[in-house]
């Protein structure tokens, strides 16, 4: 879309520079040629240099076709840039002494379990944060993602019916819902729900006097940027994801102007601006220590410069290295948000960069760019490696959908009459899946996640695609239903319909049941 080209409006603030460093003279150029290339509406860029705001701008509009721009405290969804302010947070209570990093979690939460008793009885604080559980990648995200009806306590206590992927501690899994029982284990100590204490003991005392700590207050908010996508080749606003249910993993919104106060306190091993600690730098190390190793392999050439020495995960930040110098980072995503922050604490660097519309390519752009500046070194095109890289991923991408398209026999039939196929089915965690036969048609419900709900075409044999009418969700799945001797359905199995669905769609994990005929 071209509009972004004569809406871009820059929102300069009045925040101090550092005395000591400057802004890459052509910053401002450089953002808004990202914007252009990835079609983002809007952006927020923070930048601290030795202990000091450089810059903290917003850029673009909060939504397209309207001209009110972002500024500094325009708010945006960090989603997992949260984690580490949930492990901050646990980090203050065992300084206080209400916690230690290698004591099991049932010493706090007796009900708590995990499907293995022997995993349920070894699993620490410390387990809970560094994705090493044996849970596959996103296992149980349906549980909350699309938004769903279950409590946050309730997520935790369905652990215990997600088979692992891996034994225990043997690898590396990105999963958001153990961060969510370390909310509950806040809440436990606290006395105090996760987003009082870390309002309370974080985000109050760092001064992030713009930010919030729940999803759902960006409907009450009144300078946010809303969230933008790329739908059915569009890019357009939808809805924001207003759920409090995982807000320990991703639920902050924040701007410019906060994200910069709270980089500058984690690379001042929590130093306060009255020069009181918020944390120790003994938590400092505990927080940027890599403790579960992250396979990798060399970048593509294009990006040649993101060659990396070592990969792992500490607690809430990726720890990696990047030209030579240690680097400590994360990415956020949600619906129509992504973000990126980057720590260099060599050089007592920081850079955040929030958009609101799901483009990685666009903050990695830029924040690879600004390292580079205060690195010095060698002048290196980031927008056009980008560039080239997406194509290549957008053609790599639409060629396994059409040979996924290719293969299918669209002249089989179904083994069974349609209306066989209808009835409620149970999968052990997350509950039950309905599916009702109407007018000749087939139509699935999941029972607890209100958006998940659409009609199911025939694919080939006793395989069906279930079309989500919610088209913003981007996440249509195969359901292939198994007959057992007597041709009777023994169970049914899901996955995502294409290689661009995003992996909290986690259908895979699905074994649904039949419980009853309809």
């Amino acid at each position: 879309m071209r509009v972004i080209r004569s809406l871009v409006v820059l929102a300069f603030l009045a925040l101090p520079l550092s005395a000591q460093e400057a802004p890459p003279p052509d910053i401002d150029d450089h953002v808004q040629s990202v914007m252009r290339e990835f079609e983002v509406p809007g952006i927020a860029l923070a930048i601290v240099k030795d202990g000091a705001v450089v810059l903290a701008r917003g850029y673009g509009v909060r939504r397209l076709g309207e001209r009110t721009p972002v500024d500094e405290f325009t708010l945006f969804g960090i989603a997992s840039n949260t984690k580490a302010f949930t492990a901050t947070a646990l980090g203050l209570l065992v300084e206080a002494g209400k916690l230690e990093w290698d004591a099991p979690v049932v010493d706090y939460l007796p009900w708590f379990q995990m499907y293995d008793p022997w995993v349920t009885r070894q699993l620490t604080i410390r387990d809970l944060l560094v994705h090493r559980s044996g849970l596959g990648l996103g296992a149980g995200d349906l549980l909350w993602w699309p938004p769903s009806d279950y409590a946050r306590r309730e997520i935790a206590r369905r652990l215990r019916f997600i088979e692992p992927a891996t034994s225990f501690r043997s690898a590396y899994a990105y999963d958001n819902v153990l961060y969510t029982v370390a909310g509950e284990v806040i809440e436990e100590v606290t006395g105090q729900t996760w987003e009082e204490f870390v309002e309370e003991r974080i985000v109050g005392p760092v001064g992030m006097t713009h930010s919030t700590v729940r999803y759902s207050t960006l409907l009450s908010s009144q300078n946010v940027a809303s969230p933008h996508a790329r739908i059915e080749g569009t890019v357009r606003p939808v809805t924001p994801f207003t759920s409090d249910n995982v807000t320990p993993a991703g639920g902050i919104n924040s701007g410019a102007a906060d994200m910069a106060k709270w980089m500058i306190v984690q690379l001042d091993s929590g130093r306060l601006a009255d020069g009181s600690r918020l944390f120790q730098p003994r938590t400092t190390w505990q927080l940027w220590r890599p403790v579960t190793p992250i396979p990798f392999g060399p970048p593509p050439p294009v990006l040649a410069p993101l060659e990396r020495n070592s990969l792992g995960y500490g607690l809430g930040f990726n720890i990696s290295d990047f030209r030579g110098e240690k680097l400590v980072a994360h990415t956020g995503g949600l619906p129509g948000y992504v973000s990126r922050v980057a720590l260099v604490p060599g050089h007592r660097l920081g850079v955040a960069v929030l958009t609101n519309m799901e483009s990685g390519a666009a903050f990695n752009a830029i924040a690879w760019h600004v390292v580079d500046h205060y690195l010095d070194a060698p002048e290196f095109d980031w927008l056009g490696a980008y560039v080239t890289r997406m194509a290549w991923i957008d053609s790599v991408l639409a060629a396994r959908d059409q040979q996924t398209a290719a293969s299918r026999d669209a002249s089989s039939a179904p083994s069974l009459p349609l209306e066989r196929y209808a009835g409620t089915y149970t999968d052990a965690w997350y509950g039950d899946v309905v599916i009702v036969y109407e007018d000749g048609k087939l139509e699935m419900r999941f029972s607890h996640t209100p958006s998940l709900v659409g009609e199911m075409e025939h694919w080939q044999y006793d395989t069906f695609v279930a079309r989500w009418y919610d088209r913003e969700l981007r996440a249509d799945a195969f359901v292939t239903f198994a007959l057992g001797p007597s041709g009777n359905i023994e169970q049914a199995k899901m996955r995502a319909f294409s290689s661009t669905t995003d992996f909290s769609f986690d259908f895979h994990d699905l074994l649904l049941k039949p419980a009853r005929r309809h």
